[in-house]
């Protein structure tokens, strides 16, 4: 394998998600360089949809790419994707063709009603990518693995959904539930007018609660994960999780802001959890 090819993939991670590149920093050769692989796949499947304008593919092109992949040329990520398939036999094609579904989705379905129907579409773009994880972080594919890794895939695609309420809705989207807005009192005019009220905090806080649930099943058994990488998937739920805090801080106005965490903060927790693994107090980073 070419090693630009893979350092291309890695440039891409660090570009989309410092936090998902720091997390899973920690595991060792080749299991980190095949999660980059991993997220660079996914951050062009994505772009594809909402930014087709920096994407080097359509989500169609893709697909048929993926579809034919021995033979696919043109872009690193092809010759990477062989490199990972072949490196991590155990790993199916399957979870990344239901991700490319589930990207296809947002260009028809835009409007979600029921939760679950929100729940269906996290799986597919998110859930999935802890399907695709799962061969690479451990040897053993066990089912209640793979059902804590779609669990941490869906919370932290909720985390993006609160996260992203103002540029979803500038993109013709809404994945907040009308069954939840209408739990909660709050209409879809009040949304459209981007208003911050107690029935819209109280809409944030019932899906905040669903993210922390999908999180606590998801991370029932990173204990049974080789340490390097039960460390970095704790890693990556403590990063997501602190996005909730930073919507709280701002007020929860997530029409106007993209809340983030502070690399300070990261830091912080980024010691607090390698302590806990390694005991080791002083962590150079």
């Amino acid at each position: 394998m070419n090693e630009r090819i893979l350092q291309q993939c890695e440039e891409l991670m660090k570009k989309g998600s410092t936090s998902f590149h720091k997390a899973f920093d920690v595991l060792p050769s080749p299991r980190r360089e095949a999660v980059h692989v991993i997220y660079a796949f996914c951050r062009i499947i994505d772009d594809s949809v909402d930014e087709p304008g920096q994407s080097p593919y359509s989500i169609h092109e893709l697909m048929a790419h993926f579809s034919n992949l021995e033979q696919a040329e043109g872009h690193f990520i092809w010759p990477a994707l062989r490199w990972l398939f072949s490196s991590f036999p155990q790993l199916r094609q399957e979870p990344f063709q239901l991700q490319m579904e589930g990207q296809l989705r947002d260009l028809s379905f835009t409007q979600y009603q029921s939760m679950q129907q929100l729940e269906s579409y996290c799986y597919l773009v998110a859930g999935t990518v802890g399907e695709m994880l799962l061969p690479v972080l451990r040897e053993d594919q066990n089912e209640a693995a793979q059902a804590a890794g779609i669990s941490l895939g869906i919370g932290m695609q909720l985390v993006n959904i609160i996260r992203d309420v103002g540029e979803d809705l500038r993109r013709g989207r809404r994945y907040v539930p009308l069954e939840v807005m209408e739990r909660n009192g709050y209409s879809q005019q009040e949304l459209e007018n981007g208003e911050i009220n107690e029935q819209f905090i109280a809409v944030l806080h019932e899906l905040k609660a669903e993210a922390l649930k999908q999180f606590e099943k998801g991370l029932v058994n990173v204990h049974t994960y080789p340490w390097e990488s039960g460390l970095a998937i704790e890693l990556a739920a403590s990063f997501y999780a602190a996005i909730l805090d930073a919507v709280e801080a701002d007020g929860y106005d997530v029409f106007r802001k993209r809340s983030y965490v502070s690399d300070e903060a990261k830091l912080r927790l980024f010691r607090r959890v390698v302590v806990r693994y390694t005991g080791v107090q002083t962590v150079v980073v």
